[in-house]
């Protein structure tokens, strides 16, 4: 059996249109493999970021005893002292804002979002907090800011005695 060429160009056409279908629900599977990747790869950079942080104060005992006098402290340290908390206290907040912005747009869950800014609820009390966020939260992304705003208007949380002061200075 023959065929003509008109009826060749149809089958042709089939063909086509299985192979497009075909291709489709290939770039389909890619783009859904590649979104996964993605914000696998923002959970595991904002994981790096807060642990990276933590790990320099947790293991720098300049920087720890700094980060403890200013958080609980009423009154601003010295001046350089003052001035590294505020770089400490405002790199932080950017990683917890990068967290937001991810999860604003979609590629960071919401919930592992509050997981790690609900640290700031833990602190909002402190006397540190306060003076940091007075003085720095002109420099955040305006919706971080709201957000943070109302982690701030959330009830207090215990810390663990982490940041409650002995009558003679912080807690050994």
């Amino acid at each position: 059996m023959k065929l003509k060429l008109s009826e060749m160009s149809h089958v042709a056409e089939i063909i086509g249109a299985i192979a497009i279908v075909i291709s489709l629900a290939y770039v389909g599977i890619q783009v859904k493999d590649s979104a996964e990747a993605t914000r696998s790869a923002a959970v595991n950079d904002a994981s790096v970021a807060m642990q990276s942080w933590y790990l320099e104060i947790g293991s720098n005992r300049q920087a720890s005893d700094i980060w403890f006098n200013a958080m609980t402290s009423s009154d601003p340290l010295s001046t350089n002292d003052e001035f590294q908390f505020m770089m400490m206290h405002h790199a932080v907040m950017l990683g917890f804002q990068n967290s937001y912005l991810l999860s604003e747009e979609g590629t960071l869950d919401a919930d592992y979002r509050d997981s790690i800014t609900f640290a700031l609820v833990a602190v909002k009390d402190l006397p540190g907090m306060d003076r940091y966020w007075r003085q720095r939260k002109g420099f955040l992304h305006r919706g971080f800011v709201e957000y943070v705003d109302g982690l701030l208007l959330r009830d207090s949380v215990e810390t663990l005695d982490m940041y409650k002061r002995s009558e003679n200075g912080p807690a050994e």
